[in-house]
């Protein structure tokens, strides 16, 4: 069984900065080698915005984040970080966190390449 939580969403002004979490629960012997970072705002698609491939410590990044966010992965305490500065109000969205154990060959920025999703964290950008 495997849960994900998010927390730290909030509402901020633009160019102020926050801190997303993501507590995993899962079985002893399972590792989430694949855990990447969605976002969803109001009548658009979701959005990849920030992966991590734990086996390598790979991370990568949408266009529009890059430079401003950053993915990082506690593995002693099963919890996935986004470090997100210089927030803009494009930014608002839903937070989403999600991940899969092993690799399918799919796009890692592909919202159907997750098995396991948590149920979100808002966060509101105000210029």
């Amino acid at each position: 069984q495997v849960q994900l939580a998010e927390s730290g969403g909030d509402s901020v002004q633009a160019g102020g900065s926050l801190t997303l979490s993501c507590s995993v629960s899962l079985s002893e012997y399972t590792y989430l080698n694949y855990m990447a970072w969605f976002r969803q705002a109001p009548g658009k698609e979701r959005e990849g915005v920030a992966t991590h491939v734990g086996a390598v410590s790979s991370t990568g990044y949408a266009d529009s984040v890059k430079g401003r966010f950053a993915i990082s992965r506690d593995n002693a305490k099963n919890v996935l970080y986004l470090q997100m500065n210089s927030l803009k109000p494009e930014d608002t969205a839903m937070y989403y966190c999600a991940a899969r154990l092993h690799s399918s060959g799919c796009s890692l920025f592909s919202e159907g390449c997750y098995v396991y999703w948590g149920k979100g964290t808002q966060v509101t950008v105000s210029a």
